[in-house]
């Protein structure tokens, strides 16, 4: 068949002139090649120093170009920086906080165009694909704003006399080795992460991209993905874990779906410290606005919004109270606990959705946990900040919140913290809607040994102003209808009983079953001034606020307090005398029956002809 095809003259020029071409494209790709590869080598080293004032340099061990795929494959490369120039330019106060070191086996450069870069002095490649990277960034704290450099050029700038744009379509990094290593602390930090992607789309630089804020590194976007990372603290009290995150730089947003913080057992926890014990899962956390390069650089935490999607935090008071901790814990104000984040912060807002808030302690006397729960809580924080120019024109960081006490009654509450007052004064203000006091026995059985049997909240406000040491304020309770039982622990039984004296005592005596006592009168209201102990931290020192205007309005003021402990003392006492007196009966009575047997022994030995052994 060929050689009938190939009988015609025209034909065997036909394959002649084929055959030629072939053999023409074939020496002109490998002399391209040959001659190509060292002018790109040079080209990207020349770059790469240039745009960076020599204080990166790029190697490689060889390139391949092929003509006819479109595609430049360069092989170990290495890109890393030039301690001589990074110590002269520290010395100088003109070092990058963040140092970048690159390893890359194998590189692939698609659909390039080399006679644009010969006759346009143009590099244009469409895609760049790089796999099983290694990247290193150490970052040290150089300096907090942009230094003026002595040649203050753009990078476009110093590469122009010899390029005149650089284009990337796209760039993709898979399966990235990242290692970061942060020097700003008193030690050394190192995170580690594996199995992260990076992509960056349309690179451009040109005149006019050189000063586009709108892009990063000169990209249109660039999109970061870490999925299924998980590690341990290294206390080894928690392990965390991430199912996903992602980071775009066109949207200026950072989402992280599925976060867990979770706990070693309880046991195993405490016998290792005396901090409460967290536990923390959040279906989605987005930072919006999120200016990434100022992170970058210095550390600086700014965005719009940050929000939090759904999820549950519990809390576990620690039951073993270190009797050797003095310290007075306004570390726990979140005013003291902003001002101690080591970070220049500056969020507008934080808004909360659907956030399920759990708190359980361990009663000593009960020998049994009790548990509150604000259920579906939803919250909007406004000025998060601790930058020095936002404080100074506003100190008032505010939140607002809506939950669900105890699954049941509806709590409305809103605080206002001064972030500069060195007392951390701080208000709230709120309300709590109608619930059955019944549902609040998961936490007033095992720690207060009171059982509520009936009663009902109409209505509870408070507002309270108060600072480290004091509050001060008014708190107003609406209720019908209270009666309690008082318990006591059952060592036997390893159970809860009840003291029947006790309970009529506080229910007959004690206790103001409603307010207002009678329809139609005007209810009590009552002042508060509490004196907050330096151990007690944040929340135990508003609940303690709260319970010293919630107890006088049920009956159990002060005086009644200390009159109803008179009393119980005083019928411990009594309980005890009259244990006393019967003993001493008893005994008594023991001595008396021995004198008789004594008395008898005598008389016996007496009697005539008998004898005792």
């Amino acid at each position: 068949m060929v050689l009938k095809f190939l009988r015609q003259r025209w034909q065997r020029i036909v394959v002649i002139v084929l055959s030629v071409i072939v053999a023409l494209i074939l020496i002109l790709g490998f002399l391209i090649n040959l001659y190509w590869s060292p002018i790109l080598a040079s080209k990207v080293k020349d770059v790469v120093s240039k745009s960076s004032d020599g204080l990166y340099q790029v190697s490689f061990s060889s390139t391949d170009l092929h003509v006819l795929q479109g595609t430049i494959v360069i092989y170990n490369i290495v890109l890393k920086p030039d301690t001589a120039v990074y110590n002269r330019e520290k010395k100088d106060h003109l070092a990058p906080n963040n140092l970048i070191e690159l390893h890359i086996k194998r590189l692939t450069l698609d659909r390039i165009h080399p006679l644009r870069l010969y006759f346009k002095h143009k590099i244009e490649i469409e895609d760049i694909v790089v796999n099983n990277p290694e990247l290193r960034i150490s970052y040290a704290l150089n300096h907090t704003k942009d230094t003026v450099l002595k040649d203050n050029r753009t990078p476009w700038q110093k590469i122009s006399k010899s390029l005149r744009s650089i284009h990337v379509g796209n760039i993709k990094l898979g399966d990235v080795k990242f290692k970061y290593e942060d020097y700003s602390g008193n030690k050394v930090a190192i995170s580690e992460l594996k199995e992260m992607n990076l992509s960056a789309y349309d690179l451009l630089l040109d005149s006019t991209t050189q000063f586009d804020k709108s892009r990063l590194l000169y990209c249109r976007n660039i999109i970061a993905q870490l999925n299924n990372y998980s590690a341990n603290t290294s206390d080894g009290l928690y392990s965390y874990k991430i199912n996903s995150l992602k980071l775009s730089t066109q949207k200026s947003q950072l989402t992280i779906q599925g976060l867990a913080l979770k706990p070693i057992k309880p046991d195993l926890f405490f016998d290792k410290t005396l901090s409460d014990r967290f536990t923390l899962h959040l279906d989605t956390l987005q930072l919006n606005n999120f200016d990434f390069l100022t992170y970058h650089k210095y550390r600086t935490v700014g965005a719009s919004s940050f929000i939090i999607g759904g999820g549950t935090l519990q809390l576990y008071g620690s039951p073993n109270p270190n009797p050797n901790d003095k310290a007075d814990r306004v570390r726990s104000f979140p005013n003291e606990a902003l001002k101690k984040v080591n970070a220049d912060v500056k969020i507008d807002s934080i808004l909360i959705h659907r956030l399920h808030i759990y708190y359980t302690e361990f009663g000593k006397k009960s020998k049994k946990t009790g548990s509150i729960s604000f259920n579906n809580t939803n919250g909007r924080i406004l000025n998060v900040t601790t930058n020095s120019k936002a404080l100074q024109k506003n100190n008032i960081c505010t939140a607002n919140f809506t939950s669900y006490f105890m699954n049941y009654g509806k709590l409305n509450v809103a605080f206002a913290f001064n972030l500069t007052d060195e007392n951390k004064s701080f208000s709230y203000k709120g309300s709590l809607g109608q619930i059955d006091l019944k549902q609040v026995n998961k936490a007033v059985i095992p720690l207060a040994m009171v059982k509520i049997n009936s009663g009902t909240v109409k209505q509870l406000d408070f507002d309270i102003k108060a600072d480290r040491y004091k509050a001060n304020g008014t708190v107003k309770v609406l209720y019908n209808d209270l009666k309690v039982t008082i318990l006591k622990a059952d060592t036997v039984m390893n159970d809860l009983k009840h003291r029947p004296i006790e309970s009529l005592f506080a229910n007959v005596f004690i206790l103001k079953h409603d307010n207002p006592d009678d329809p139609g009168k005007a209810p009590r209201n009552y002042n508060v001034s509490y004196t907050r102990p330096i151990k007690d931290p944040f929340f135990k020192s508003i609940w303690h606020t709260l319970l010293n205007g919630i107890k006088p309005a049920i009956g159990l003021d002060k005086k009644t307090q200390d009159a109803t402990v008179a009393m119980i003392k005083q019928r411990q006492t009594d309980k005890l005398d009259r244990k006393s007196k019967k003993e001493l009966r008893i005994q008594r009575r023991e001595e008396r029956k021995r004198k008789r047997e004594e008395k008898k022994l005598r008389k016996n030995k007496s009697a005539p002809g008998l004898t005792i052994s």
